[in-house]
């Protein structure tokens, strides 16, 4: 079955891609509305390894009527999905997302 990712931040970039799933994704631009972007700072050592940055992107949800993020969107199996899982950490959660498109995508958004 193939999954739908929206992707804002290091899941685009092409090396962490080829060390997260094995190859490089091809995907199209979309947004997701209702959030903002903000910055986390990461700790675990292989994802700044594989990232390149202890810096990554976040989306929180925002109040602004004209909060959107932009991003790619990237159709992938369940087990890449599973491998992306294993690539974020606690600071993100998986959810569920419509995007401006009208398709709906999994995201990682800010888990607290």
């Amino acid at each position: 079955m193939t999954e739908l990712l929206f992707s804002y931040g290091t899941l685009r970039q092409p090396e962490v891609q080829r060390a997260t799933f094995g190859r490089e994704l091809d995907g199209h631009l979309d947004a997701i509305v209702g959030y903002d972007l903000d910055y986390v700072t990461i700790t675990d050592p292989h994802v700044v390894a594989t990232s390149g940055s202890d810096r990554h992107p976040i989306l929180r949800p925002s109040d602004r009527a004209d909060a959107h993020v932009d991003g790619t969107v990237f159709a992938i199996s369940e087990a890449e999905l599973a491998a992306a899982d294993q690539y974020e950490v606690d600071d993100y959660r998986r959810i569920a997302v419509p995007l401006r498109s009208g398709a709906t995508a999994w995201v990682y958004v800010f888990a607290g």
